[in-house]
């Protein structure tokens, strides 16, 4: 029998014990390699784009010889105005890569003995530089849809003469939503977020190219993408896959996120659904890849994001 990928040796090739073990001078170095890995770790002005700068002693940050304007390691990323360590932020980003299903805000802060406050965002950060990958590109040839809903918990009554049939829209929250993903068939994998799987097939037209075979369910929302591609239904209710029409790839992310709502996060709310269903889209694009490779992946992504206009001040409204 196979050994599972995460498993094998190729699976580990960075350690938390490994970032943890940096100098202040290497965790520098590595973020510095990193950001500027065109210019072999040379800094580069985020105003004009100079080559040529000047460097302080008594600080770490670099003049550009171009404009004049002072810049930082992190200025113009998600990590602007940063208060954590490199070294911290390495820690950090390694622990979060680690996590095959994902990491809670309250076990990060406990790694990196930081508020709550701090983790949580700092997490939803790297989700948010996840996300331009995820989204970075359409979708083509063989792509599997599906829709799965998640949230508007609605607590049973204690007798059963006054329980509900809660599937009924009439006595749900308000706050369930649907995430549609739409997979090709060993290749990225792309969700969105609505309130129902009708209001999704545009989204579905607008990230999927014309000449592509679609595979989905018997589910009605479906029927309007016959105008658009070759569309392959399944009947569930008959089989998982037959004569290779199926979505069990699109299956496979959701148990990703499933599990991660169930054993990681317990509840997620709807306001941020749409971020934690990139970060389990960007994990599933990259389950067979190395945690050290994952890791300076999420860290580029991390330095090539710019300031964050959703998490930057987020306590502060």
């Amino acid at each position: 029998m196979a050994q599972h990928f995460l498993l094998s040796a190729k699976a580990r090739t960075l350690s938390l014990a490994k970032v943890m073990r940096l100098s202040d001078e290497e965790a520098y170095g590595t973020f510095k390699a990193i950001r500027w890995a065109e210019t072999e770790g040379e800094p580069v002005c985020p105003r004009c784009g100079g080559l040529e700068a000047y460097s302080y002693a008594s600080r770490r940050i670099f003049k550009c010889k171009a404009c004049g304007s002072q810049f930082s390691l992190t200025t113009g990323t998600i990590f602007a105005s940063r208060k954590l360590a490199i070294r911290d932020l390495l820690a950090a980003i390694a622990i979060f890569v680690n996590g095959a299903k994902g990491i809670s805000a309250c076990q990060l802060s406990r790694d990196l003995d930081v508020q709550y406050k701090t983790a949580f965002v700092l997490a939803h950060k790297l989700r948010e530089a996840m996300a331009l990958e995820v989204h970075a590109s359409k979708l083509g040839g063989e792509v599997e849809i599906d829709g799965a809903y998640f949230g508007g918990y609605v607590k049973p009554e204690n007798h059963k003469a006054d329980r509900k049939d809660r599937r009924l829209k009439e006595n749900q929250s308000g706050k369930r939503r649907v995430v549609v993903v739409m997979r090709e068939r060993s290749g990225k994998t792309r969700p969105i977020v609505r309130y129902s799987e009708d209001e999704a097939v545009a989204d579905v037209l607008d990230n999927v190219k014309p000449a592509s075979t679609i595979y989905a369910d018997e589910g009605s929302a479906w029927d309007t993408l016959h105008d658009y591609y070759l569309t392959r239904r399944i009947n569930h209710s008959i089989a998982y896959s037959d004569d290779g029409a199926c979505t069990n790839q699109a299956e496979s992310y959701f148990s990703r996120l499933r599990r991660a709502e169930i054993g990681t996060h317990h509840r997620i709310s709807g306001r941020y659904l749409d971020c934690y269903a990139n970060e389990m889209a960007w994990r599933e694009d990259h389950r067979r890849i190395a945690n050290g490779q994952q890791f300076e992946s999420v860290v580029a992504l991390a330095l090539a994001h710019p300031v964050s206009r959703k998490w930057k001040g987020y306590w502060q409204r």
